[in-house]
This record gives C-alpha cells, sequence and structure tokens, in this order.
C-alpha cells in the first residue's frame, strides 16, 4: 500500500499542534503496599502530554536498595485525539522482610516540583514462581541451595575521595578553585553508593569552608559523572562541592582532611538468581589536607584597595554633544573574572567642568567552567558646568592588580565629548525646599525689641506662681 507523503508530513504537524495544546501532567506513583521478598517494590514517574527531559535522584528506602530503572512511552489516538505518555521507573530490592518506611519526598521534574506522601510497605516471604518448563528436580535442588546461609566476601574498592585547588599560592584577594570530589576507576568491581549526603555534606563544610576567604559557591544541585585521567589512569569524577575562594588576609589557608561514608556492599561468593547477591556494608574515605600559601601584593598606594584579577572596561554614553546645565548618562562597566563583589568604584578626577552624582550599580556573576566571572557597572549622572571637549579619560580611571602578569594595571576611559553653551560654574542651583523656618523670615518683623521687656513678664509671673503655692499650703495646714 502507497502512502503519500503529505500525508505523513501532515499527520506529524497534527500530532505536534494536539501535544502543544495539551498541558504537561506530571505524576508519581508508588508501588504496592506489600511485596514478597523475591519481589521489587516501583516508584514510578510519568509526563502525559509531554516529554521527560529532567528529573532528580529517586529517594532512598531504607530496607531496600536500588536496582536499574526501565523506562516506557506511548502515543494514543482516540476519536481523533492524540495523547502521549513518557514514564521511568525505579526498581527497589527488599533487603530483609518486615514493615518499612517510604517517606514523603519531592522530587524536580522539568523544572516543576513534585510533593509526595510517603507509606508502609510489608515485605513478607518469598513468592515460588511459576515457570511451565521447570525442572521439578532443579527447583528442589536449588530450593536446599537458597535456604543454606549465603557466604559474603569484600571486594577491593578501586575509589577514592580528594579535596583539590588549582592553585598552591596565590596573592591576597587572587582567586583560586577547590573542588571536593570522589573518584571511582574504570577498573573498580566493588559496588559503591552516597550515603545520607546531604547530611554528611552540611557537617563536611563546616570543617572545611576558611573563614579568612570571600567564598563563592558553584551550588552543585545534582551529582553527576564526568569521564577523567589521573596520571594515565581512568576514572569517574563526581563532584560533591566547589567554590571560588578569595583571601582576605596574609594567613595561610588550610584544609584539613574529612571524612565521606559510603554504602560498599560485599558480593555473594555464590551469586544465584532469586537469593540475594550482595550485603549492604559502609566504609569511610578521607581526603588528604591541603594546604594554600597567601602573597603579599606589591607595593602601591592603593595595595589595600585594589581587586585581583583580569579585567577589562566596556563603557556607553547617552549622548557625545550636550548644552551646559543638561544631563547625559555615563556607563563604566568592568569586565573579566576575579572576585566581582570585591570591584570599587572608579575614581573620579572632580575638577568643576562637571557635577557628578552618585553612580547607580548593577553586578552579574557567573560560575561554570571552574571559572567566576561576570561585570560590575557603574551608571553616573553627570551634568556638564563649563562648555569645552572633553576626555573622560581624565575623569575616571579604575586600578586592579593583574596576578597573571604579576603588575598593577589602569584602566581609563575612552569617550570623549562637547559642552556646548553658557558657563554654569558658578551658578547654584536651590533644588530642595529650605522649610518652614526659611519661609518665615520674609513675613517676620525684623525689628529688634530690648530684653528688659521680657524679663519683666518674667517677674509678675513668678509672684503669682509663689501666692498660688502659699495660698495651697495655708489650705492643707488649716485642715
Amino acid at each position: 500500500m502507497k502512502v503519500q507523503i503529505g500525508n505523513i508530513a501532515f499527520f506529524f504537524w497534527a500530532l505536534f499542534v494536539s501535544q502543544s495544546a495539551l498541558g504537561q501532567e506530571i505524576t508519581i506513583k508508588l508501588g504496592a503496599d506489600e511485596v514478597a521478598f523475591n519481589e521489587e517494590f516501583k516508584i514510578t514517574v510519568t509526563v502525559n502530554n509531554g516529554r521527560l527531559k529532567s528529573y532528580d535522584n529517586f529517594p532512598d528506602i531504607e530496607g531496600f536498595i536500588k536496582r536499574g530503572t526501565s523506562s516506557a512511552s506511548s502515543t494514543n489516538i482516540i476519536n481523533g485525539q492524540i495523547s502521549s505518555s513518557q514514564s521511568i521507573t525505579q526498581n527497589y530490592i527488599p533487603e530483609k522482610e518486615g514493615i518499612f518506611i517510604v517517606p514523603s519526598f519531592k522530587m524536580r521534574i522539568n523544572g516543576e516540583e513534585i510533593s509526595v506522601p510517603g507509606k508502609k510497605v510489608k515485605v513478607g516471604p518469598e513468592k515460588e514462581r511459576r515457570d511451565p518448563f521447570r525442572d521439578p528436580f532443579k527447583d528442589m535442588f536449588d530450593s536446599r541451595s537458597r535456604r543454606q546461609a549465603q557466604d559474603y566476601i569484600d571486594v577491593e574498592e578501586d575509589a577514592f575521595i580528594a579535596f583539590t585547588t588549582d592553585k598552591n599560592e596565590v596573592y591576597v584577594g587572587e582567586g583560586f578553585v577547590g573542588t571536593l570530589a570522589f573518584y571511582v576507576a574504570e577498573s573498580n568491581r566493588a559496588p559503591l553508593q552516597f550515603h545520607e549526603l546531604g547530611k554528611q555534606l552540611s557537617e563536611i563544610l563546616k570543617k572545611l569552608k576558611p573563614t579568612s576567604c570571600w567564598e563563592e559557591n558553584f551550588n552543585i544541585e545534582n551529582i553527576n559523572g564526568e569521564p577523567i585521567t589521573l596520571n594515565n589512569k581512568r576514572y569517574t569524577q563526581y563532584k560533591i562541592y566547589q567554590a571560588a575562594y578569595y583571601p582576605l588576609n596574609l594567613e595561610p589557608i588550610d584544609f584539613p582532611s574529612v571524612g565521606l561514608e559510603m554504602i560498599k556492599y560485599k558480593v555473594a561468593k555464590n551469586p544465584s538468581f532469586f537469593g540475594r547477591n550482595r550485603q549492604e556494608d559502609f566504609k569511610t574515605f578521607y581526603s588528604r589536607p591541603r594546604s594554600i600559601k597567601v602573597k603579599e601584593l606589591p607595593p602601591h598606594p592603593m595595595r589595600d584597595q585594589v581587586a585581583v584579577g583580569n579585567f577589562r572596561l566596556e563603557e556607553r554614553i547617552s549622548q557625545r554633544e550636550v548644552m551646559t546645565g543638561q544631563s547625559f548618562n555615563y556607563e563604566f562597566s568592568i569586565y573579566g573574572e576575579g572576585n566581582i563583589s570585591a570591584i570599587n568604584n572608579p575614581i573620579i578626577n572632580d575638577d568643576g567642568n562637571f557635577e557628578f552624582y552618585d553612580p547607580n550599580v548593577a553586578q552579574n556573576i557567573n560560575r561554570r567552567n571552574n571559572r567566576v566571572t561576570g561585570s560590575k557597572s557603574f551608571n553616573y549622572f553627570i551634568i556638564p558646568a563649563e562648555p569645552g571637549e572633553y576626555n573622560l579619560k581624565d575623569y575616571f580611571q579604575w586600578v586592579y592588580f593583574n596576578p597573571s602578569e604579576e603588575v598593577y594595571d589602569t584602566i581609563t576611559a575612552n569617550v570623549e565629548m562637547k559642552a556646548f553653551g553658557e558657563s554654569k560654574k558658578n551658578q547654584s542651583i536651590i533644588a530642595s525646599d529650605l522649610g518652614e523656618f526659611y519661609d518665615r523670615i520674609g513675613a517676620d518683623s525684623n525689628v529688634l525689641e530690648a530684653r528688659s521687656r521680657f524679663d519683666s513678664i518674667k517677674t509678675y509671673a513668678n509672684i503669682v506662681i509663689l501666692l498660688m503655692l502659699i495660698l495651697v499650703a495655708a489650705f492643707i495646714f488649716k485642715k
């Protein structure tokens, strides 16, 4: 049967339009309330009328071990209405019989956070699995062997944890990047899994973060493995924490050894299809301590005020020709790599030819690819007071220290502008209300009055008050 190409194109166009018209619906379904010891408990994430683009890690459940995921997708056409769904299922195998709690948890699916209430799950005895092609005599011997105690062996792991830095020594204010990561070699055969990582990490960072540094945290949310080669050996690197540090003084920066507890499974000596082939155990891995030397900046009048890094200038001006007394905007923006938060305002040479107002400041910081970059912009409101042609490099300059070249450098403005009109240098403009006191000066009399008049009034008042006190005292005495 032949199908026209136009019909096919129309079908997929209709499929796209129909799916776009329907809203995305996300559901998370927990497995059964009761499972057998040889059955799996499942948690399934389903996206209807949309694609499953991203999702968080599935939760850990005490008494269960994660055992792989499976995914499915479907498209249905019913009465001309097209619907689709994608799902992913996390499988859990029980470690023992009993009643276990699936805790309440939250997962971020396609950028939307979904809350899931917990529940109890009962794990019962193994269920017999019917197979029409099984050998009953083989089942009898297998059943007997499964009842025997299983032996587990400890497999030597090829993995380690390390805190590394991209520099061994820095200047005061110069940034360096510290990374805490877990490394697993390709040759590793020991099953490993993270254990309560969030809780452990909060305690690790209390020990690890230096108090004498400004920190720019890279905020790692999802831990994903990245291939890396160390000493001609291939590893998978799992970054746990990463930040850029900027020393504030000359104290050496010491990072102590920290420990990370991992779940390490022992494997069955005689693995079987139905039995437990591994046993949960724990092992703590420790990083090596590390120290960073901090050097003093070379002598300079502004040594204690300058930023340290690699920077460049971008500038904008609203108009290059303006009348005296009228305003224009000038933006002085510093771009580069370094501690963006430590960038100070540029130095302004005020010779009276311009009236400079305090700038509006905007800051942008990017933390990615093991670098901290960004910009800080200073937007000035300026009024020329004297006509003439001006180069703004005579008015704006910004000094910083370049650690790559180990020199101080000065960034100056490059914009030229022209002011024309009459001189406004000696004119003063009152821009605010001086208040009620000054408003009444013109209305009140400026004739001087003698103080003796007020002194006589004060004397009479004192006499009246004294007589009143005497009358009150006499009345009280009479009573």
